[in-house]
């Protein structure tokens, strides 16, 4: 009689049982590391990393109303060459142009020395001559023009710049550092907005965080008052009494937490006690 060897007694109930405590161990190894890593001075290993991230801090600034790219860093011979003429036919038979109603003339970059174009430091790199501060250092620019997309609405334009996608419900650039980076700081926000003038077009939907936990989203400042709503306390209520408030909510909310699970009350635990530490 042969007898089975120890491979076919490994039944796909045993293995998945003996991988699934592999993976048990794994896991509490990670949870363990994490805790002792929170003792030491290098913030990457207080945020769990698996590298040291070399960037501190991603400062993006989006100007609404701002000139036109065509004019400033991005040069295009064929618009000069056809400045004035209009618009080919073929612009119009396969695409819906909203708030173009008639055939326009295409619009190339003024021909005065002011706004001309020319190649700058050891790069080459093209910039109009309305920039010169930015000429002097453009060895130390890296200008990105290999980014297409098909959408030319400022709102759609908005959301494809800073979410990746044309429409609602994908996390923005600044939710994707936070969550890949986190923050050395966990008495303020990681990702904060100043909004000045003209608000954009895709609103707040620019810095929201997606389907990432609405702790990533960006935390708007505003220009008067407190930088952020309910940061002082109301009037008459002492920073003691401001406290159990905070403290009240939060068992509340961990009461909830615990019956239903949604990590979205976590987030709003832990916003209550940051807004209160602030």
């Amino acid at each position: 009689m042969m007898l089975p060897t120890p491979a076919q007694t490994h039944t796909r109930r045993l293995f998945l049982q003996k991988t699934g405590y592999g993976f048990g161990a794994a896991a509490l190894a990670s949870m363990a590391n994490a805790d002792s890593a929170g003792s030491t001075a290098d913030p990457a290993a207080r945020l769990g990393l698996h590298h040291t991230p070399t960037a501190k801090r991603v400062i993006y600034i989006h100007l609404v109303g701002s000139p036109s790219h065509l004019d400033l860093f991005d040069f295009k011979p064929e618009l000069q060459k056809h400045n004035g003429k209009l618009c080919p036919d073929e612009f119009f038979d396969t695409n819906k142009l909203a708030f173009i109603r008639e055939q326009p003339n295409l619009l190339g970059t003024p021909r005065e020395d002011k706004y001309a174009f020319k190649r700058c430091g050891q790069s080459g790199l093209e910039l109009s001559n309305l920039l010169p501060n930015l000429q002097g250092v453009s060895d130390e620019l890296c200008l990105i023009k290999t980014l297409h997309t098909d959408q030319f609405n400022h709102a759609p334009s908005q959301m494809f710049m800073l979410t990746g996608f044309e429409r609602f419900g994908r996390p923005s650039i600044g939710s994707w550092v936070t969550y890949g980076l986190g923050s050395i700081n966990q008495n303020l926000p990681g990702f904060v907005v100043l909004i000045t003038g003209q608000v954009l077009g895709a609103g707040n939907s620019a810095y929201g965080s997606g389907f990432l936990p609405t702790v990533h989203q960006g935390i708007e400042f505003r220009s008067k008052g407190d930088p952020v709503l309910y940061l002082s306390n109301p009037r008459g209520v002492s920073a003691e009494e401001r406290k159990m408030v905070v403290e009240a909510v939060n068992e509340l909310n961990q009461v909830a937490l615990d019956d239903v699970g949604d990590p979205e009350i976590a987030t709003r635990i832990s916003q209550y006690e940051m807004a209160y530490r602030m």
